[in-house]
């Protein structure tokens, strides 16, 4: 008898038995209203889900069918139920496809990251949207929604190519643009940018977005060999850096780096969001399904 066909891999990004792992997911986000459609996170606000929440003094003009009778005719006073509305929080998601992404697979790491936000945002009825930045300007991925979606956006992060020098900030720019609703914004980089994070993240989260912040290094921007002097090239701007190899250079670069990550993890811990720095080398199963885990990011 013939051996059954395995099922086909959906894409290469991810292989179908992290996919299934990742339908039992969920992103946890720390504010608990977003828009007005319909979904699976809480608002404090009154509405009209089975989720009851409390009660208030009954006023003229109220609807009717929230009087708890039951309540009325004990008290001999009407009160009004109030009910949690179930709202759809936007999973924003940036890649960032400069050029300097391609160094060391950073780019491939951004994307499987990508896909597996994405995915689980689709299958916990979120709305996803995607919008990777190059020299080219914006691709976006229109926001979309359900399991008949899933296609489409792993297509789209499959296409993503790298190339040229656009900054954080100018692709966020060009993300605000067209973003419309509340959520979470997963910006996925390198943050090797010159320019204003601060501003950055401030803006994001005037938008009413959450950040989830996640640098990709290359295992030699974590530790560069630097056993000899070298001409460092930056691959966006083309600009050189000669280095003289000996004395402290090697704990000056750590220091800096590592005070960075400081700076970004304050930043987006100050907006209610979170930070979390990998390499691009790291399993991605241990970071999803071990490290994303442990910090509640997914639950």
């Amino acid at each position: 008898m013939a051996e059954p066909q395995s099922r086909a891999q959906m894409t290469s990004l991810l292989s179908n038995r992290v996919l299934g792992r990742l339908e039992r997911l969920r992103i946890v986000c720390a504010r608990r209203f977003t828009n007005r459609s319909r979904g699976e996170h809480l608002t404090g606000r009154g509405g009209s889900s089975n989720e009851f929440s409390d009660y208030r003094d009954y006023v003229a003009g109220d609807d009717v069918r929230f009087v708890d009778w039951n309540a009325f005719a004990r008290l001999n006073r009407p009160y009004i139920k109030l009910f949690e509305i179930e709202e759809e929080m936007h999973v924003a998601i940036l890649v960032d496809a400069s050029a300097s992404m391609l160094f060391e697979d950073k780019l491939l790491r951004a994307r499987q990251l990508a896909a597996a936000f994405g995915v689980v945002g689709l299958l916990g009825t979120e709305r996803v949207s995607v919008t990777a930045f190059n020299e080219s300007g914006a691709e976006r991925l229109r926001p979309c929604t359900g399991r008949a979606s899933m296609a489409t956006l792993l297509t789209f992060l499959d296409r993503i190519e790298a190339g040229g020098l656009c900054p954080l900030e100018q692709g966020v720019e060009l993300f605000l643009r067209r973003h419309v609703g509340k959520g979470v914004v997963f910006v996925l980089s390198d943050f090797l940018t010159f320019g204003d994070v601060t501003a950055t993240f401030n803006r994001l989260f005037s938008a009413g977005l959450d950040i989830f912040g996640v640098q990709i290094l290359g295992p030699s921007e974590i530790d560069p060999d630097l056993t000899a002097d070298s001409r460092l090239v930056d691959c966006e701007s083309q600009t050189t850096l000669d280095v003289t190899a000996g004395g402290d250079i090697l704990s000056i670069y750590h220091e800096h780096r590592e005070a960075f990550e400081r700076e970004l993890t304050t930043l987006c811990q100050q907006r209610l969001g979170r930070f979390v720095a990998i390499s691009s080398m790291d399993d991605i199963e241990w970071v999803l399904f071990d490290l994303l885990r442990r910090r509640g990011w997914l639950a």
